[in-house]
């Protein structure tokens, strides 16, 4: 790929506003400014030079270079667009586990719940699982260093580390009066970025939470499981809650559900960052009617996929307005481990459309409600009223496109 991963990940960005107070001394007679002649011409700095030099000599405190270089690369970024950024040694390794969907570590989904941590699930094969640790599961220490919920980065980088090297966790669970603690050996982990459950009357359910390299293959296996007894009379693929990931991974997964057609179209100042993405023969389901599943945090290679299969339609959309976010991000790594994401380029879904600071309109709207999040593990599809709303009209689907569309919740 040039130059970079091409990233669709959406960031919210938020502006805090400081009211601020400016005090203005007057300049008095017995101590005025001494005039300062302007340089000639060929002598004059850069605005940002004059700046840099001026909070260097006269700020308050001192301020290192690196701290000044920092603070003008992040402003700079900052002024173009929410989804460019600067990232550090850290952040850059953060996006390179959310890209290849692997680390070294121990294998647990973590989430806030209630001001405490909580396991979402110890992923399946790994250290943490195989020790049995358990989905529900509130983290209380990482190597004697409680946890706490407005820290949790930091918890979740010290349970990473060398293949091999030991962590201790503690944990609490309801049935146990005492805190039980595990020793766990760290190892490679494969982070699962797609889950699926058979439905009612041989219809799927596939969940992807974001795209990583690994999406499309374990997409395709996931079908696979599904339809090995016999093919599916229908699927409801939730991109509820998916801020997108790498680009060619959602592209690949939409192409697996189509036979021929644009995907995504995009523009851009390089040669690189102008391209056209078309799907190739070979529909996996074999053209069984399917149900996408969106809210308002279904997100940039979320969106390609949605609008990708409405366009083209082959699949009906039903949940809330997206988010939004039509612009694609390179990241192009620099020197001492660190990266640029950079948005080099806009895209469009099929029909033309951008969907940029607009999302897709679903066909079938659900209002935003408590209950409409994504479920958090397996146990939760079943009861989950959104997956009941698509599994009913893919039921009603079988009868009529017209039956489906009158019953439409």
């Amino acid at each position: 790929m040039p130059r970079g991963i091409h990233t669709l990940l959406a960031v919210v960005a938020g502006v805090v506003l400081g009211a601020g107070v400016m005090l203005v001394r007057g300049v008095s007679a017995d101590r005025s400014a001494p005039p300062v002649a302007p340089p000639a011409p060929h002598a004059q700095a850069s605005l940002l030079e004059e700046v840099t030099r001026r909070v260097r000599n006269d700020y308050v405190d001192s301020v290192s270079g690196d701290q000044l270089d920092r603070a003008a690369v992040d402003g700079l970024l900052a002024s173009l667009d929410p989804h460019s950024s600067f990232l550090d040694g850290a952040e850059y390794e953060a996006m390179r586990v959310s890209t290849t969907g692997h680390y070294s570590g121990v294998g647990l989904e973590v989430a806030v719940k209630d001001g405490r941590v909580v396991v979402v699930t110890p992923i399946e094969g790994s250290p943490a699982d195989r020790a049995g640790v358990r989905a529900g599961d509130i983290l209380l220490e990482v190597d004697g260093h409680a946890v706490e919920a407005g820290r949790l980065a930091e918890a979740i980088e010290h349970m990473r580390g060398f293949v091999g090297s030991y962590v201790r966790v503690a944990v609490a669970r309801d049935d146990e009066p005492e805190p039980l603690q595990f020793a766990l050996e760290r190892s490679e982990v494969q982070v699962r970025t797609v889950r699926a459950e058979p439905l009612p009357g041989h219809f799927g359910y596939v969940r992807i939470t974001h795209f990583s390299d690994s999406t499309p293959r374990d997409f395709d296996r996931q079908l696979s499981r599904l339809q090995e007894a016999a093919p599916l009379a229908g699927l409801v693929l939730d991109l509820r809650g998916n801020p997108g990931g790498v680009l060619e991974s959602a592209v690949t997964v939409a192409d697996n559900l189509l036979d021929a057609g644009v995907i995504v179209r995009a523009e851009g100042r390089t040669a690189a960052s102008r391209f056209e993405m078309r799907a190739t023969e070979g529909d996996l389901l074999r053209h069984a009617p399917i149900v996408v599943l969106v809210d308002h945090d279904s997100a940039s290679g979320a969106e390609i996929v949605a609008g990708a299969l409405r366009d083209h339609g082959r699949a009906t959309l039903m949940g809330e307005r997206t988010f939004g976010k039509g612009s694609v991000q390179t990241v192009m790594p620099l020197p001492d481990g660190q990266a640029l994401k950079l948005t080099t380029s806009r895209y469009f879904t099929p029909s033309g459309a951008s969907i940029h600071d607009r999302g897709i309109e679903p066909d079938v709207a659900l209002s935003a409600a408590p209950g409409l999040a994504a479920p958090a593990g397996p146990r939760d599809v079943a009861g989950d009223p959104v997956v009941r709303a698509a599994l009913q009209y893919l039921r009603d689907r079988s009868l009529g496109t017209q039956v489906a569309l009158a019953g439409r919740p």
